[in-house]
């Protein structure tokens, strides 16, 4: 059995939480907030047998894509604002980054 941490951004969360549901995973899903863009994310928590797990990778990998956006850089702390012009960025976004932990039990109370 495996633990798989998937996090994701919120604009595909509900595609992936969806996809879960239909092909018969289960997931516990926390909101969580990403360091660098600062934007929410969502956090599924995600318990699987070893033979479903290529299933599930497929899964999150079909329905969360990575996409290009501008984003504005947030100005210097202690910095002098009045010298420091935001120049919009562009970053790549989406995705999902997944951990893939054994899990030695489970336990159903």
């Amino acid at each position: 059995m495996k633990m798989v941490i998937t996090i994701v951004q919120d604009k595909d969360s509900l595609r992936l939480a969806e996809a879960l549901v239909e092909h018969d995973f289960r997931a516990t899903k926390l909101a969580t907030t990403g360091g660098f863009l600062k934007e929410g994310n969502t956090t599924f928590m995600i318990g699987v047998q070893s033979e479903r797990l290529d299933d599930l990778m497929r899964l999150i990998k079909k329905n969360c894509s990575s996409r290009e956006q501008m984003v504005s850089p947030i100005s210097p702390m202690g910095g002098h604002a009045d010298s420091y012009i935001p120049y919009p960025v562009e970053v790549q976004v989406g995705g999902a980054t997944v951990f893939v932990l054994p899990i030695e039990g489970f336990h159903q109370f």
